[in-house]
């Protein structure tokens, strides 16, 4: 209950207080700032997928002006020589507005990640996006089967099936391009797995589905016992290195990170920029109030 009222009243505080937190896990306000962030981790054997913070607008200028960002950001991220790609939200570019002109703008950032050899993956949001955003993976998808990615969610109860109506797009030369996930947006239990337990249980399933129909993987988790039931399934199944690869949140499990690293795993990172960082922090940790205990003791608790 606690938690749920400093969430609850979080994003009337300072910013510099909210700052305290999340600098740990946003790697700062401006391109300059992911570019290090990315630098960084290239060059600890990481990938990397640039976030620009900032979906929910409520205007097609703050979509024209995301897309350019993201334009911008492609070239200089190749300009740097970085090795990673892009994950983009589709209510920043209007999704909730104009689907079509999200389309539009979508399809301008894939195609020039494409013309670089490279990769845009669409954010999953929240339910009310869920069709959505699977209708525009296919769209995209038709004109670019290389290089366009979904994130799906384990703890929505239509997961599973969800994919399973997307076979028809995968192959061979060109499979399907999921990051799976568990979810973080809060859903009724109607649509919902709400236990750990069920939640877990469902990851695998899923997972397990997509390697025994050869379809490329991004297995996005922070939870051990999902990493080693992922292990033992790409053993199960004799997944090749290139079909899979681990994905975790920047600042999350560093050193879990480093342990997979060291294994030989292929590790991509979710690096978050923005000068939206400050709604995009409070909203998060109103969704999972469970956090608020960890920064009080990060804040206050020296060690």
């Amino acid at each position: 209950m606690f938690n749920k009222f400093i969430g609850a009243i979080l994003p009337y505080f300072p910013k510099k207080f909210i700052w305290i937190f999340s600098k740990a896990y946003i790697s700062g306000e401006t391109i300059d700032d992911a570019m290090y962030a990315a630098k960084d981790l290239n060059s600890k054997n990481i990938k990397v997928t640039f976030d620009v913070l900032g979906e929910f607008i409520k205007t097609l200028d703050e979509a024209e002006f995301n897309k350019k960002e993201y334009l911008d950001l492609i070239d200089t991220s190749f300009k740097n020589g970085i090795d990673g790609n892009f994950s983009i939200k589709p209510t920043s570019f209007g999704m909730l507005i104009d689907k079509e002109a999200c389309y539009n703008h979508c399809r301008e950032i894939v195609a020039k990640a494409a013309n670089y050899n490279s990769f845009i993956r669409i954010d999953m949001e929240d339910s009310p996006c869920t069709t959505m955003e699977i209708e525009l993976y296919r769209r995209l998808k038709v004109e670019f089967p290389t290089s366009v990615g979904l994130v799906i969610q384990a703890y929505l109860k239509r997961t599973l099936d969800d994919i399973k109506s997307m076979m028809d797009m995968n192959s061979e030369a060109a499979p399907l391009n999921f990051r799976l996930c568990k979810g973080i947006y809060v859903e009724p239990e109607a649509i919902s797995y709400k236990k750990y337990e069920e939640i877990n249980q469902h990851y695998l399933e899923d997972l397990e589905f997509m390697f025994r129909n050869k379809i490329r993987i991004g297995i996005a988790t922070h939870d051990k016992p999902l990493i080693e039931g992922a292990k033992e399934l790409i053993k199960k199944y004799n997944v090749p290195k290139n079909m899979y690869e681990f994905q975790m949140l920047y600042g999350v499990t560093p050193g879990l990170r480093e342990e997979m690293v060291k294994e030989g795993n292929d590790m991509r990172i979710y690096v978050p920029f923005g000068e939206k960082w400050f709604a995009y922090s409070t909203r998060r940790l109103k969704e999972n109030p469970k956090m608020i205990s960890h920064i009080i003791k990060a804040i206050f608790v020296r060690g």
